[in-house]
């Protein structure tokens, strides 16, 4: 068994695009499809689905706070700095600005356009 695949549902699949490229998810332009996948190096894929493909698919109940936890290492603390500048620069929120945690990385959390909160952190 191997786990290989997270799945967002997506109020607004162009806008999650543009935001989980800034964290260097190589999604393709969605072309007006439902549903996409973005692959990474070692496998994994990560994929929007919209919430019109969801609620398609059976009884849809939009799921109330968060779900799931989701965080990016930037690498370098410097590159978490710069990579929560370029999502805020986007017009995306900011939840919490970059800081030296007491846990030793350099840890910043922002939201997705359908307010999940994503981490963004590096070991200092």
């Amino acid at each position: 068994m191997r786990w290989d695949y997270v799945g967002i549902t997506s109020s607004d699949l162009e806008a999650s695009v543009r935001f989980y490229r800034l964290l260097g998810c190589p999604f393709p332009d969605p072309n007006g499809e439902n549903h996409i996948e973005a692959e990474f190096e070692n496998g994994m894929r990560l994929a929007l689905d919209s919430l019109a493909l969801l609620q398609k698919l059976g009884d849809w109940t939009d799921p109330v706070g968060q779900r799931i936890g989701l965080a990016f290492s930037a690498g370098k603390p410097e590159a978490a700095d710069r990579t929560y500048g370029a999502i805020i620069s986007a017009g995306f929120q900011g939840v919490t600005e970059p800081w030296a945690a007491f846990w030793g990385q350099r840890y910043a959390q922002v939201l997705d356009p359908d307010g999940n909160k994503v981490d963004i952190y590096a070991p200092l």
